[in-house]
């Protein structure tokens, strides 16, 4: 019986260094396609790989880390061209893939994913229309921002928006600090839309414009609003900037009118009611 049950064995070992040595092979072929940027190609490899191997397999974690940078690259491509539900779902993947390999991985930049990932998630509930549920995403980050877990980069703001109009490339970002109580306390800014004309590959290359919702100063509790929209622009060494005083917010911001009115202006070409200029400090 022995002799059986050790030939058994040989024979379990060799059938699984031979299975080792053809993911082996599959992965030197899905590492090509990605440096050949041929995303989904890689994607649909390392997923083939992923599907077919136990997490105790020694190649388990490059094929999951990198399986996760296809799903990353796709994601930002479908985000980019405006394809948010192709986005989202290739965001939603990636996430669902990092939560469920955090235990075999110690790195602080894998670690980091997670946040870039809801971040990215949020953009694409908010260019579906989706306001809600991409404030339960960002409800995460705030959470994170109040803990000091954010990795650099959206540890004190975050790109919550994007979307395009004749050849502007339209960013929204949110700072995490909330209105504070007194409103002459200082100037304070909860979101900017930065605009940006564009190269020729749509990537971004001037920045025109910026549009601030702005803490509105006020003494009285009855006030119909919390913020105004100012446009921001710099001009030579000069910052030129004026209110728009028919588009006002209260504390708890309609998203989905912001982007409107955003929209509206740009389309429009629309001046702001004042002007200032503050000549900047060399």
């Amino acid at each position: 019986m022995k002799p059986i049950i050790c030939l058994f064995a040989l024979f379990a070992i060799s059938f699984t260094a031979y299975a080792q040595e053809r993911n082996k092979e599959k992965c030197i072929i899905c590492d090509s396609l990605l440096k050949e940027n041929k995303h989904f190609d890689a994607y649909k490899c390392y997923k083939e790989i992923k599907a077919g191997i136990d997490n105790k397999d020694s190649l388990y974690n490059y094929v999951t880390f990198y399986y996760i940078i296809a799903l990353t690259e796709l994601e930002n491509e479908a985000r980019m061209k405006e394809d948010f539900l192709t986005s989202l779902k290739y965001g939603l993947e990636a996430l669902k893939l990092t939560q469920d390999n955090k235990q075999y991985f110690f790195d602080e930049k894998f670690s980091a994913r997670e946040q870039w990932m809801l971040k990215n998630i949020i953009v694409s509930n908010f260019g579906l229309g989706r306001i809600e549920e991409a404030i339960k995403y960002k409800y995460i980050l705030y959470k994170g921002y109040k803990e000091g877990k954010l990795p650099n980069g959206i540890d004190e703001y975050f790109n919550f928006d994007f979307f395009r109009i004749d050849k502007k490339n339209i960013w929204g970002y949110e700072w995490y600090p909330e209105l504070p109580d007194n409103r002459f306390s200082g100037s304070f800014t909860k979101i900017v839309y930065y605009v940006y004309s564009t190269n020729e590959d749509g990537t971004d290359n001037e920045q025109l414009y910026r549009y601030h919702v702005l803490m509105y100063h006020h003494d009285s509790k009855d006030s119909k609003f919390d913020y105004l929209l100012e446009r921001q622009q710099e001009i030579d060494n000069t910052t030129v900037s004026g209110s728009y005083y028919q588009f006002t917010y209260k504390k708890d911001i309609d998203y989905a009118k912001l982007k409107q009115d955003v929209t509206k202006i740009i389309k429009n070409e629309m001046s702001p009611d004042t002007k200032r200029v503050i000549y900047n400090k060399k």
